[in-house]
């Protein structure tokens, strides 16, 4: 059996009692270590579930999934993700190869950010498409995820902004000359992808624009969601890129048509309420 066991979004003690149950019995548990890290380290997994773990990287998963799932029909093999199981397309792949070899899984579901940011007091049924907001580079600095933050304020939706992270990756040089040579793990803050937007939205008005979202949107910050240090912020994208969140990970949210009371959970965490009072966009039904 291969078992997908969804980790929650704090510390070690976060698994359910039923993923404890199959992680512990398991012969092989393998450390999803790409798409998201939990506030305590590789260690403090191990000390608490009382298994050796062994660090999943994108490379392993993506292009060696078969030496993940060996020997996983005649015994027990788990892979561990930080939040829910299914937070990232890569875990239907594996999925669907292990039922392609015959071997049966099971999922064990956990809190991911997909439904933890509703600690905010924004409603998660008024959230629209989650988008990720990437890295730019001197040479690449896309905007698509800026025009589905557009299009969900458009339908008076919320948007989930998934911030970027690199871990493992290399530099265009190393993966050229084939060094297997990583860049320092790099972790997107609240305030990277508030400045990203508003060059955005600056980039927009030269080009004759007005812009659905400005300075002036109603965003949250959240960090380290479900740890005991978590962080909120709420204010203007302005604030946003100011704001000081501290240590990864990070997540953004773009505010859409606001109920009376998701502006009042809001005003919990403001920065400075001055932001709100200038807030239009309300619903009031």
């Amino acid at each position: 059996m291969l078992y997908l066991v969804g980790l929650g979004l704090g510390d070690a003690k976060d698994i359910t009692v039923k993923g404890l149950e199959a992680v512990r019995r398991c012969r092989r548990v393998y450390l999803e270590a790409y798409t998201s890290v939990l506030t305590v380290g590789k260690q403090a997994l191990e000390e608490f579930y009382g298994k050796e773990l062994i660090l999943a990287d994108r490379e392993m998963v993506e292009q060696e999934a078969d030496s993940l799932l060996k020997d996983a029909d005649v015994c027990d093999v788990a892979f561990l993700v930080v939040g829910d199981p299914f937070g990232a397309t890569t875990h239907s792949d594996l999925v669907l190869r292990a039922v392609k070899l015959g071997i049966p899984y099971k999922v064990i579901h956990n809190a991911s950010i997909m439904n933890a940011v509703g600690c905010c007091g924004l409603q998660l049924y008024n959230f629209g498409e989650t988008v990720s907001i990437v890295f730019w580079t001197d040479t690449w600095k896309p905007e698509s995820f800026f025009d589905k933050i557009e299009k969900n304020r458009q339908n008076g939706m919320h948007t989930l902004c998934l911030l970027d992270i690199k871990v493992k990756e290399q530099s265009l040089e190393n993966l050229m000359k084939g060094r297997k040579i990583y860049e320092p793990p790099r972790y997107m803050s609240v305030n990277q992808a508030a400045e990203q937007l508003l060059a955005i939205i600056q980039n927009r008005r030269l080009q004759g624009e007005k812009p659905e979202i400005t300075e002036n949107t109603i965003c949250v910050g959240l960090a380290r969601v479900g740890a005991l240090d978590e962080k909120i912020a709420s204010g203007t994208l302005q604030q946003m890129s100011t704001v000081e969140l501290g240590a990864p990970l990070h997540s953004l949210i773009v505010t859409g048509t606001m109920h009376p009371l998701e502006l009042e959970m809001l005003k919990l965490f403001s920065v400075d309420g001055s932001g709100f009072e200038n807030n239009a966009c309300q619903r009031t039904t």
